[in-house]
């Protein structure tokens, strides 16, 4: 188990290895292999790619991000230019019904609601505009309608779960209510614990994921 100190040699030297970020800027605290990240950043794929820079490290049980995005005042896009950008990228990704997506935007946030029929169009609808240029965050309050739930669903996850060379099923707990499914148990990675979140998100009849996953970091494999 690494330490702290240990932990955070290994996220600044991570940070420092990522194209067009400049680590000077962004601070790090680790208590616990809990990570909190600081500072500012001139766009929202920074701090994207600097979040799961973090979380692709092992050893990393959480990740407090509290970075800010800031454009500078020759930069910066009205709302009405980035709700724009945001209606066009919609409107030509074949797999996200666009008519189905109410966009609105608040000093650089972009607010998404509707009612769409399955969660990856959900996450293609926050993936197709977290880029645009001008973006400070996308807040995702898109519903998903509600589908039968088949009788095994938790039989099903597992093997889902079994298919995949990223995810030890063997640790997962599944309980399902109401169209609500909760994962507990514990992972070796945030990245694992996204994973299976991912894998159960793509489940028929499931609507909503409460991932109460721990990270437990020891070798998968011994």
């Amino acid at each position: 188990m690494k330490t702290d100190f240990e932990l955070k040699k290994n996220v600044l030297e991570e940070l420092a290895w990522l194209p067009n970020i400049d680590e000077t800027q962004i601070g790090v605290t680790v208590n616990h292999g809990v990570v909190t990240l600081t500072g500012e950043v001139n766009e929202l794929p920074k701090k994207m790619a600097i979040e799961d820079a973090v979380k692709r490290l092992s050893g990393v049980k959480a990740v407090a991000e509290a970075i800010t995005v800031k454009y500078s005042s020759s930069d910066k896009q009205s709302d009405i230019e980035i709700a724009k950008a945001a209606i066009n990228a919609l409107e030509w990704n074949a797999s996200v019904p666009s008519e189905a997506i109410i966009v609105e935007v608040e000093d650089g946030s972009i607010y998404l609601t509707g009612e769409l029929e399955w969660p990856y169009q959900k996450s293609f609808a926050k993936r197709t505009i977290e880029h645009l240029y001008g973006v400070k965050e996308v807040v995702n309050n898109i519903h998903l309608k509600p589908k039968p739930t088949p009788s095994n669903v938790e039989h099903l996850i597992h093997k889902a779960f079994t298919r995949s060379a990223n995810i030890d099923a063997k640790n997962i707990k599944v309980a399902v209510n109401d169209h609500e499914l909760t994962l507990s148990g514990t992972v070796h990675s945030i990245k694992e614990k996204d994973d299976a979140e991912i894998a159960a998100y793509n489940t028929p009849g499931i609507n909503n994921v409460i991932n109460q996953l721990k990270v437990d970091y020891y070798p998968m494999y011994l």
